[in-house]
């Protein structure tokens, strides 16, 4: 008796379906969770920050015919410098961000601070396509440092992030647009340097594609920088 119960019990079509619908919620919950931590930092890498010992020994190289390679400390140890780490150049994010920087340009030649920008790869067009979008000089950085010390990457991750599509809709609403050329998961930042051993002034991380400095930021920063005088000038 107690057998054949068991049997119509099984054969119960309320049975499935509750099954199912159990199924189907517990899959529903655990993707809404899954969204849910995407979209906070938890499972976000947390960037470690550069020291002045360590860009100023970073190799840079011209992109010139015949390419000449020099430390980065030359670039700010005058004058100090903005500095973009590009993390793609056919991105139309990065080509955002650099339309920003590159709009501070005339404050920046005020102040006589320098506008530059590294590259981690050179690949067909790519960097002279993105130089209309950039109003200053671009220099390669083979082994990544300026992405660094401690390199950081978003996947595939990064298109589940809310973030990361506003800065989608920003960008594509503000008429950029890019390929898809180049690695591009390694994450960008960018540097205001000071002259000489003044130090880093502002350090700022991607922390998801299209996450932008604050150009109000920069701008402030780059005011602090104090130029370096020569013994003649001094005279």
């Amino acid at each position: 008796m107690c057998g054949l119960q068991k049997m119509s019990f099984l054969q119960d079509p309320s049975f499935f379906s509750m099954g199912m619908w159990s199924i189907g919620a517990g899959a529903l919950g655990a993707a809404a969770l899954a969204l849910l931590l995407a979209n906070t930092d938890v499972f976000l890498s947390k960037p470690q920050q550069a020291t002045l010992e360590y860009l100023e020994e970073i190799d840079l190289k011209t992109l010139e015919k015949e390419p000449r390679t020099f430390k980065a400390k030359e670039l700010w140890e005058k004058n100090g410098a903005v500095i973009m780490a590009v993390r793609r150049p056919g991105c139309f994010l990065c080509r955002e961000e650099a339309a920003d920087l590159s709009s501070l340009k005339p404050k920046l030649d005020e102040l006589g601070v320098p506008l530059y920008a590294v590259v981690k790869e050179q690949i067909k067009t790519e960097v002279k396509d993105f130089q209309p979008y950039f109003k200053g000089e671009i220099f390669l950085d083979e082994k990544k440092k300026f992405y660094g010390p401690q390199r950081r990457k978003m996947m595939f991750m990064g298109f589940v992030r809310l973030g990361v599509w506003n800065n989608f809709f920003r960008a594509r609403n503000g008429g950029f647009s890019g390929n898809l050329e180049g690695e591009g998961f390694i994450l960008g930042g960018v540097f205001v340097m000071g002259s000489g051993k003044q130090g880093i002034l502002l350090e700022h991380r991607e922390k998801e594609f299209g996450d932008k400095v604050n150009p109000v930021s920069v701008l402030e920063a780059a005011r602090k920088i104090k130029p370096q005088t020569s013994a003649s000038e001094k005279k």
